[in-house]
């Protein structure tokens, strides 16, 4: 009896460290980006539209 809740256990253990593995390697795959910060996007139009930023 014992031996049956051991490999079942094991068994678990197994399972979920292979999905732990298999959701942080998703995870790095994955490409993140952000957005630009609403200051940045203001001074960036300014620049386009050939004013100056200073004041």
């Amino acid at each position: 009896m014992i031996w049956v809740v051991a490999v079942i256990c094991i068994v678990i253990t197994v399972i979920v460290v292979f999905l732990s593995i298999l959701t942080l390697d998703k995870g790095y795959g994955y490409k993140h980006s952000i957005d630009p910060l609403p200051a940045n996007v203001e001074e960036e139009e300014k620049a386009s539209n050939g004013e100056s930023t200073l004041r």
